[in-house]
């Protein structure tokens, strides 16, 4: 199917109006349309974490970033993934790559701005990964400072992006704490299934004890709900327990299971551009208005 064409078996998704009660099971808040920007930064870093695999971290991150670059933002994604998903659902083929971020991490003679690259949606660039980053785990270990690493290597580029979203690995190790150190915020994409739910309080801990050792400034920005099916039970039940624990840090807009995002995978564009009219491509930009807002 060509991208922007819509699938007749997904039906467009309906406006939303605020005060309807959303999926969430609360009445839908008010969010400001985003204001326009006529400069650049300094940017916001946001760590899109969350230690359990398969969640819609790296689909979350590729697409809310389009969606931010579509409101006027300058967005820069950093794949902090050795298996270098992010790269690849962007089209990037991670093992013919020379130069990845484990390259600026490492070698003081690489810059952020020797590897940073353009991607499909304008706006937004990425600075990829591949498995050599595996390598710089053990390699930091016997670094001075080496949870602040990712932080003096982003330091450069601050001023000239709006947003820069870190695509966290699933775990908890040393690239993760990098990621938190360096960030203002975090973004937990949290599956609607049971496992996921008992998984966020050991993340919540780490955050904390970032925030404690490392990074005072670092704060929850919001917990999505992804891979949400509202017609089964367990995905309602599920939903309602995230919305008790944390309250209004989760956010209104919910993603929902779709074929469409394995195929933007394949297709190596955002679903912003891919299928533009899609439900899948309006909760993306429902989320980017309220990082905004936010």
């Amino acid at each position: 199917m060509a991208p922007g064409t819509v699938d007749p078996g997904e039906d467009e998704a309906a406006e939303t109006l605020e005060g309807e009660i959303g999926p969430t099971g609360r009445p839908r808040r008010h969010v400001p349309e985003p204001p326009l920007v006529d400069s650049h930064g300094p940017a916001t870093v946001l760590a899109i974490c969350n230690q359990k695999g398969g969640v819609g971290k790296t689909t979350s991150t590729i697409n809310l970033g389009a969606a931010l670059a579509e409101c006027g933002r300058r967005v820069l994604l950093v794949d902090f993934d050795p298996q270098g998903a992010l790269s690849v659902g962007l089209g990037v083929q991670p093992h013919q790559l020379d130069t990845t971020i484990y390259n600026v991490i490492m070698e003081r003679a690489v810059g952020v701005r020797d590897v940073v690259m353009k991607t499909p949606a304008e706006g937004m660039h990425l600075l990829p990964s591949n498995i050599d980053l595996s390598a710089a785990e053990v390699q930091l270990v016997a670094e001075v400072g080496r949870e602040q690493t990712l932080a003096r290597v982003l330091r450069p580029v601050i001023s000239e992006y709006d947003y820069i979203l870190v695509d966290c690995q699933p775990s908890l190790g040393l690239l993760t704490v990098n990621a938190l150190a360096a960030a203002d915020g975090v973004l937990i994409p949290l599956e609607c299934e049971f496992f996921s739910l008992r998984g966020v309080a050991l993340l919540i801990d780490t955050i904390e004890k970032v925030r404690e050792r490392l990074n005072p400034k670092l704060e929850i920005t919001g917990i999505l709900a992804t891979m949400f099916d509202p017609r089964t039970l367990h995905s309602r039940e599920v939903m309602a327990r995230v919305v008790e624990a944390f309250g209004d840090i989760v956010f209104d807009t919910v993603i929902n299971r779709t074929v469409r995002f394995p195929e933007t995978t394949v297709a190596g564009e955002p679903i912003t551009r891919w299928a533009p009219r899609s439900a899948g491509a309006k909760a993306y930009r429902a989320l980017a208005r309220e990082v905004i807002a936010r």
